[in-house]
């Protein structure tokens, strides 16, 4: 009996002692953020300029060791800088997209920078500093150089002979030449990218619809029924907008067919001349129509091109290398880009050309009459 009772003692010992061992691992799993049992708060937030669009913007909670994907993303006339705060287990700070690591409470900041560049018009040239002020150099009998006063600037463009300014809260400011009353933009809200032509200026608005002021004496601002906009250019009497589809349309004067753009597909960006309208498409490759009398059209056999500007009768290239091409009229040394090196941007005036260098500096060829040239202790960055 009483090895009987022993025995059954001893089986109901082992099976306690196993029950009691298996809780034990569990709950040492649960400690050790096994099964998902340690949870952790990341918050994210960014700074004007941009947005986290993944996993967005706000407080998530994730298991520990959880590796999330971030992404930010710039607005138009923004860069992205970096990511601060608890940037502890980040894997890259320095990119827009990039992973956490989940391992305590995080704290994240996506940080951006108004992004420098150039503008020209037909004799001056704007900069605009990565802190939002602007800059100018050039004919000034108008006031189209009359900038000192801006600070909020994000993105700047020239017309013959005035000054344009998409400021951070998507108004605009204008300065210059205003008897057609191009300059007539204070009341313009909700503005996401203008273009300035000869005489006239354009804004593209949030929605993507478009608004247009000054000289419409061939039609260049019976812009009102576009829809579906997401970038505008302006020449001398036309305007251009592409279209979230990749489509092409223009109004204005087509006496030279620089408005054939009807059948233009693939498109990423556009650009006007003075009577030529040229298209980025999304191989790198080059289209253009209008005037081309001095070869300013002449860019079929471009390659690896990222950015297209189109001057009064030429035409100019960023490749993808920072290197530039240029074509057409070259009267007054425009077109002589070829040995521009780490260029980011360019912009074509009625005859000069400026690249803005990935290191802030400016450089500039052609027509130096009014000073329009004088670039070269600008660092905008």
């Amino acid at each position: 009996m009483k090895t009987v009772l022993g025995s059954r003692r001893h089986h109901y010992v082992a099976r306690l002692s196993i029950f009691l061992i298996a809780v034990a691992l569990v709950l040492g799993m649960v400690g050790c953020g096994g099964g998902g049992g340690v949870e952790y708060d990341l918050t994210i937030d960014s700074t004007a300029g941009g947005s986290v669009t993944t996993p967005g913007e706000g407080t998530f909670t994730y298991n520990e060791g959880t590796v999330v994907n971030l992404v930010a993303e710039a607005d138009e006339g923004y860069q992205f800088i970096n990511w601060t705060d608890d940037v502890g287990t980040l894997a890259d700070v320095n990119a827009a997209a990039t992973t956490i690591t989940m391992s305590a409470d995080y704290s994240i900041v996506a940080n951006f920078q108004i992004m420098a560049m150039v503008a020209a018009g037909m004799a001056h040239t704007v900069g605009l500093k990565d802190d939002g002020t602007v800059v100018a150099v050039g004919e000034n009998d108008e006031g189209q150089c009359d900038v000192v006063g801006w600070g909020r600037v994000t993105q700047v463009t020239a017309g013959h002979a005035h000054t344009v300014g998409l400021e951070r809260d998507s108004t605009v400011v204008a300065i210059g030449y205003n008897d057609d009353k191009r300059c007539e933009v204070g009341g313009w809200t909700g503005i996401s990218q203008v273009a300035a032509g000869a005489a006239h200026t354009v804004g593209l608005k949030d929605d993507g619809t478009v608004v247009a002021v000054g000289s419409n004496d061939a039609g260049q601002c019976l812009v009102g029924t576009w829809t579906g906009i997401t970038q505008v250019a302006a020449g001398l009497y036309h305007t251009v907008g592409l279209k979230t589809d990749g489509t092409v349309v223009a109004v204005g004067d087509n006496s030279y067919g620089q408005g054939d753009v009807g059948g233009w597909i693939g498109i990423t960006q556009v650009t006007a001349g003075d009577a030529h309208t040229v298209g980025l498409k999304t191989d790198g490759t080059v289209i253009a129509v209008g005037w081309n009398d001095d070869g300013q059209c002449d860019v079929s056999g471009w390659t690896s091109i990222t950015q297209v500007a189109a001057g009064w009768k030429h035409t100019v290239g960023l490749k993808t290398d920072g290197t530039v091409v240029a074509v057409g009229l070259n009267g007054n040394g425009q077109c002589d880009v070829d040995t521009w090196m780490g260029i980011s941007q360019v912009a074509t005036g009625r005859a000069h050309t400026v690249g803005l260098k990935s290191n802030g500096t400016v450089v500039a060829v052609g027509n130096n009459l009014s000073g329009q040239c004088n670039v070269g202790g600008w660092d905008l960055n």
